[in-house]
């Protein structure tokens, strides 16, 4: 009866992508920078974490080999030399280093294609596009208009956005427009209003998602985003391993923000929830009541909204923790069948410069009672993940990467 659980932990990098030079983001590695940042102190802080970085149930699963494998060298405070899982450090061939071509390439389809970006100019967005959404969307203007960091766009604007009524319109280096607004003075309901005709607006410019981002708080001090954010993409350009999962009579039952990744495509159910341990919680109540040929897929995206964006090491480091303690309680719940399948969509090393998100390869580990440990050799595109799923629970081999199994 097999089943096959996998966690995206957004934006966990482990560097030595091989066209990383080509993305401006040559020697970036999150774990291994983090790692090396803890053992220093730079890790640290009051009443949150201090010390190494401790994930001694993720490096049991082979993590410390599988960076090793990505960079050529082990990061700081790694020590194992044999994995109880099996493990690998994956590429990404997609043109991008954005979510959705990360998440569609680990469902098997890579993104060949170049999205369309806004450059880096201000305004960043076309005076057509402007004029066209404050013409259909009825507001008296819109602010923003540049490249930026939401926590940062929100905090400098968000007392002018409640007194004119103007959505803030940003984007950054991937493929997005981001609109933020307040919950209760613009309303949720009307920011999703305008996250939709927006997503019309932008389909001509190749743009790979719009974002709505609420806010509450009534001054720049306050201002605090919540959970309610949603993402309008684009639905991948060719069938994705869930929609093999479903043929098959099999149900994907996506956990946190995979809905909107996949723009709601092939996804039997849908649960999410506030935060990485809400969305922990949710994937173990998922394990209890899947049934055989079913596909789990979580994303845990608190590592990069809330900490490599924001250039927070010590965060980072204690949400991998975190994470990492939870992590026996998925394997607890393992049938003797299932497949466990741990990895990323791409980096945020929170000590590169700027916000963006940084080009790496990713981890790849697995387990199950009938996972064979050890090294599962070179994977050059993440879909070596969507084949690897397909090859577990019996479906039909699609176009793209490999069985890592």
């Amino acid at each position: 009866m097999p089943r096959a659980i996998v966690i995206v932990l957004d934006s966990f990098g482990i560097g030595g992508a091989p066209d990383a030079e080509k993305f401006g983001d040559k020697g970036s590695d999150t774990l291994g920078h983090i790692a090396a940042a803890c053992a220093t102190g730079a890790g640290d802080r009051e009443g949150l974490r201090a010390g190494p970085l401790r994930l001694p149930n993720l490096e049991r699963l082979g993590l410390g080999l599988a960076a090793e494998q990505a960079t050529g060298n082990r990061p700081v405070g790694f020590a194992l030399t044999e994995a109880q899982g099996r493990y690998t450090a994956a590429a990404e061939t997609s043109s991008g280093k954005d979510t959705p071509s990360g998440h569609w390439e680990i469902a098997g389809v890579p993104v060949p294609f170049d999205w369309g970006y806004f450059p880096n100019e201000i305004p960043c967005l076309p005076q057509e596009l402007i004029d066209a959404y404050i013409r259909e969307t009825g507001v008296p203007g819109v602010l923003g208009l540049r490249h930026a960091s939401g926590t940062e766009v929100i905090e400098s604007l968000g007392e002018e956005h409640i007194k004119t009524g103007k959505p803030i319109l940003y984007t950054s280096a991937d493929s997005v427009l981001q609109i933020a607004a307040h919950e209760t003075h613009f309303g949720l309901d009307r920011l999703l209003e305008h996250c939709q005709i927006a997503r019309k607006l932008v389909d001509r410019y190749n743009i790979g998602r719009v974002i709505a981002r609420p806010f509450l708080g009534e001054t720049a001090s306050t201002f605090k985003r919540t959970s309610n954010r949603r993402d309008y993409a684009v639905p991948p350009p060719e069938p994705t391993v869930l929609a093999r999962v479903e043929a098959a009579g099999g149900r994907v039952i996506g956990i946190g923000k995979i809905g909107d990744i996949f723009a709601h495509t092939n996804i039997t159910e849908l649960r999410k929830g506030k935060n990485n341990d809400d969305n922990i919680d949710l994937t173990l109540a998922a394990m209890n009541d899947a049934r055989s040929g079913d596909f789990i897929f979580t994303n845990l995206v608190d590592f990069d909204s809330s900490f490599g964006h924001r250039r927070d090491v010590p965060g980072y480091a204690a949400c991998l923790e975190s994470f990492d303690r939870r992590l026996p309680e998925v394997e607890a719940l393992l049938q003797p069948d299932d497949l466990l399948l741990l990895t990323a969509d791409h980096g945020c090393d929170p000590t590169w410069p700027g916000t963006d998100h940084t080009r790496e390869r990713v981890p790849v580990l697995m387990a199950g009672a009938r996972v064979v440990p050890g090294s599962a050799g070179p994977s050059e595109t993440f879909a070596d993940m969507a084949e690897t799923i397909a090859a577990w629970l019996g479906l039909p081999k699609g176009p793209h990467g490999k069985s890592l199994i």
